[in-house]
């Protein structure tokens, strides 16, 4: 590829965008954070001076299109994303739970839940890392931030999560509690989760 700094532009810089999805990550052996950070430390090791800031794409599932064309929509436009899913989605609320990141709200059978906006933050910290089990502390940390001397104890964690759960009636136990540890968000075939853009694999949990 030519650069394109010309008389009256210099380059500063450049995106790749890569189409492939976990499943086909996971048969590859590494999941899209693992293969991000190896791209990652391949610039690094190349150009040491250079700064990086990487961002997985996410669509809502089952959203047509070549994965290449709705990570450039997602990055790009993801107000076109969203309009493309929507294009391919019933046209009554599902009967479940619709938890929509880009807007900031759940939906229970078509209604929209009455969350707080530190509940609702809580539960789009969980999601965004479905599957894994985060502790409570790493909870207050995001929620209230490191240095914050309003921060409470762990066990205000609890009643956060029980007065979530009771507002995610019938479906409280997409937030689940993993004894020892802290909690964990479990996805099943009554939610979905809509998306705009992913959180930076720069940031850890």
């Amino acid at each position: 590829m030519d650069s394109p700094t010309s008389a009256d532009n210099q380059a500063r810089g450049f995106a790749l965008y890569v189409g492939l999805d976990e499943d086909a990550a996971a048969a590859a052996g590494m999941s899209l954070a693992d293969l991000v950070h190896v791209l990652k430390d391949r610039v690094t090791q190349s150009a040491p001076g250079a700064k990086t800031h990487a961002t997985i794409a996410l669509a809502p599932r089952g959203t047509p299109g070549d994965n290449l064309e709705l990570v450039r929509l997602a990055l790009h436009d993801p107000g076109k994303l969203r309009a493309l899913a929507e294009q391919h989605q019933p046209q009554n609320e599902p009967d479940g739970v619709v938890i929509d990141i880009s807007r900031k709200k759940v939906v229970l059978g078509g209604v929209v839940a009455a969350l707080t906006f530190l509940e609702f933050e809580l539960l789009q910290f969980l999601v965004l890392r479905e599957g894994q089990s985060v502790a409570r502390q790493a909870i207050i940390n995001h929620l209230w931030g490191l240095e914050s001397g309003d921060a409470p104890n762990e066990r205000t964690i609890d009643v956060y999560v029980r007065r979530l759960r009771q507002k995610l009636e019938p479906y409280p136990d997409i937030v689940r509690t993993v004894r020892g540890q802290g909690y964990r968000f479990d996805r099943h075939a009554d939610v979905t989760i809509v998306f705009g853009q992913g959180p930076s694999p720069d940031v850890g949990v």
